[in-house]
């Protein structure tokens, strides 16, 4: 793989300001990519990740988008391709994650989940298709171990995370042979704001020994992103072993 394999390239990544989407973002920017981020609420952390992605020497810029809502991803995707006259990379990584118990779960609840989960990277791709066919682009989808194995107090998350790795085996069937569709399903990724008890605890039953950081999850979507251009409606796990 070159030094910059993505040079040239415009991606775009929803919730693209912190945690793993920031991650996400500069591994395309540190590959060549010019990058959009979207964003809801975090404005500032979307201007930092914006300034991290400057200093790294490619363009960048944040949008204002709720993935729920089709006329701010239709605005998004649209300032995403004229942003650099093109669009090759989608990311859809916004996401909500949200712990209920099944029994008091309230629909409320699960459309919120689901309105995020699913229906954005729907809505995205969908919007992005066009751009992407043009130059033979890729669409990465962020699902999660979750998707793969059920969580008693996650079924809500649970059940969005396994809608969108079908979607995305559908999506790699529908928009063949220009689009390649792939999906990234972390498993226990460490965060600030995780107890040490419950890393501990992850790490203990992860056959690897430890948990996933967010640039882990960021070096297999730049796989899919930068090289695997025979591979597409993969789901590919990255959990250390801790769903086997």
């Amino acid at each position: 793989m070159p030094a910059l394999p993505l040079n040239g390239k415009s991606a775009l990544v929803t919730g693209g300001a912190r945690r793993i989407g920031r991650e996400i973002a500069l591994a395309l920017g540190k590959a060549g990519a010019d990058v959009t981020i979207t964003f809801r609420n975090s404005r500032q952390d979307a201007e930092q990740t914006v300034e991290s992605l400057r200093a790294l020497g490619c363009r960048a810029q944040a949008l204002v988008c709720d993935v729920r809502s089709e006329d701010q991803v239709h605005g998004a995707v649209a300032a995403a391709a004229s942003f650099r006259g093109r669009l090759d990379i989608v990311v859809n990584n916004a996401a909500v994650f949200e712990s209920a118990p099944l029994d008091r779960l309230t629909t409320a609840q699960w459309d919120a989940v689901f309105e995020t989960n699913v229906r954005g990277p729907f809505l995205v791709a969908r919007e992005a298709l066009p751009h992407l066919r043009a130059v033979r682009g890729r669409v990465i989808n962020i699902g999660s171990l979750g998707g793969h194995r059920a969580w008693a107090d996650h079924a809500h998350y649970c059940a969005s995370k396994a809608a969108l790795h079908m979607l995305t085996q559908a999506m790699a069937k529908a928009f063949a042979p220009e689009v390649s569709v792939n999906c990234v399903a972390p498993g226990w990724i460490e965060m600030d704001d995780a107890s040490d008890a419950t890393a501990h605890r992850f790490a203990a039953k992860t056959p690897l020994q430890r948990n996933g950081t967010a640039a882990d999850v960021a070096e297999s979507v730049l796989y899919f992103a930068a090289g695997a251009g025979f591979l597409t409606g993969q789901i590919l796990t990255v959990d250390g072993g801790l769903g086997l």
